[in-house]
């Protein structure tokens, strides 16, 4: 099924100071920060290492350390929140930071969530309730599983190299899959456009996939077989529980039963919508992720 977004209302207009982009050499982060840097803005890259990235200013940013807050908010006028990973309950370390970025002048606050968590549902879904009353600008990009998850570091990508096998607990339920440099060119958007959302954006590609759908892909991109194996829910808690707190384990565990139960079979118009051009799909992407690993 299609879903339509909400049409942006206008906000106030930004100046030219700095965007603050947190998570800066991840998959979404790095993405963002580049298209910042080549639409002409200022950018403080944010990491545990200060990594220095292309144009930016980097700083170091730690979750846990709110001693690195001051100087990576200093001057910024805009942030990019990407929750730490792994952790179950995102809020306790987030909150306090939107309370400083407040403070400290941010105007304008866009939240990475993801499809499957709600404004109010567990872990960084109250971080999205909280952007409301804290920022008079603000939205929350909420995009499908992404693409890079089989072409990149994840262990989806890692046991496709290893074994030629995707280990899912998500049936034949299928998913909207979407391209990190999708994710990427709408938050630059959003990030800088007069018009703010102040909502949340669901984000998808142009088809849902079946985990067999990914693998035949894959195997026709790669010239290497590459199979779906279907897991209980159990078996993939207990699987993920090796390597992550149980708590977190169990989250993404019942992730996977949501979508054997179809929560996340839809596309949307979002990436259309707001950049202007389609969303690209699984098989250019593939190619595309490969190519550049080569």
């Amino acid at each position: 099924m299609t879903a339509t977004g909400t049409t942006l209302d206008t906000g106030g207009t930004l100046g030219t100071g700095t965007t603050l982009v947190i998570g800066a050499t991840g998959t979404t982060g790095s993405r963002t920060a580049a298209g910042l840097v080549a639409a002409g803005h200022r950018v403080r890259a944010a990491g545990r290492r200060a990594t220095p990235l292309p144009g930016t200013e980097p700083v170091r940013f730690d979750w846990y350390d709110p001693a690195t807050f001051t100087d990576a908010l200093d001057g910024a006028e805009r942030v990019y929140l990407v929750p730490p990973v792994g952790d179950p309950d995102p809020a306790a370390v987030m909150l306090p930071f939107l309370d400083r970025a407040r403070a400290a002048g941010v105007q304008r606050a866009v939240l990475l969530s993801s499809s499957a968590v709600a404004e109010g549902g567990p872990a960084v879904g109250e971080v999205h309730r909280a952007l409301r009353g804290r920022f008079a600008q603000w939205a929350v990009l909420r995009p499908s599983w992404f693409m890079q998850n089989f072409t990149g570091a994840h262990p989806h990508a890692e046991g496709i190299r290893a074994h030629g096998t995707i280990l899912t607990a998500t049936g034949a339920g299928r998913v909207g899959f979407v391209d990190a440099d999708d994710i990427a060119a709408v938050a630059v958007r959003v990030l800088t456009d007069d018009h703010v959302p102040d909502t949340d954006l669901v984000l998808t590609g142009p088809e849902a996939l079946s985990h067999d759908d990914v693998a035949a892909v894959l195997t026709e991109v790669t010239g290497r077989p590459v199979v779906h194996r279907g897991l209980t829910r159990e078996e993939l808690r207990d699987r993920l529980a090796a390597t992550m707190p149980v708590e977190f384990a169990t989250l993404l565990a019942d992730l996977d039963r949501a979508i054997a139960d179809g929560a996340e079979d839809r596309t949307t118009d979002t990436v259309l919508r707001i950049t202007g051009r389609p969303p690209r799909g699984f098989r250019a992407v593939a190619e595309r992720e490969l190519a550049r690993r080569g």
